[in-house]
């Protein structure tokens, strides 16, 4: 799966929440189909996203780079530590961690 092309399909078609304290208010919520998250994210925030993303049943996708690449794939001009996808729209996103449509 190509995540950059998924990424723009999910930011054109779907809704993504960017940002790690609306991340977290999603996990904790319960109101996002997958959480990812970059590599170098802060251990706290971590470990946050994962207790709270087990407990709402939300699969979370270790990005494989940093939040600057992150921030890039995503086409924002500032670091992304996490961000949630809320609808994944016309992509196959969900498939990242095995979540449903």
């Amino acid at each position: 799966m190509d995540l950059a092309f998924e990424l723009r399909k999910v930011l054109e078609t779907g809704k993504v929440v960017i940002g790690s304290k609306r991340t977290l208010e999603l996990s904790r919520v319960g109101g996002a189909k997958l959480i990812i998250i970059a590599k170098n994210a802060p251990k706290e925030l971590r470990e946050d996203i994962d207790y709270y993303a087990k407990l709402s049943n939300i699969p979370v996708y270790e990005f494989n780079g940093t939040s600057v690449e992150l921030g890039t794939l995503l086409g924002k001009p500032f670091v992304v530590a996490s961000l949630a996808i809320v609808d994944p729209g016309e992509s196959n996103i969900l498939a990242l961690a095995g979540g449903k449509g």
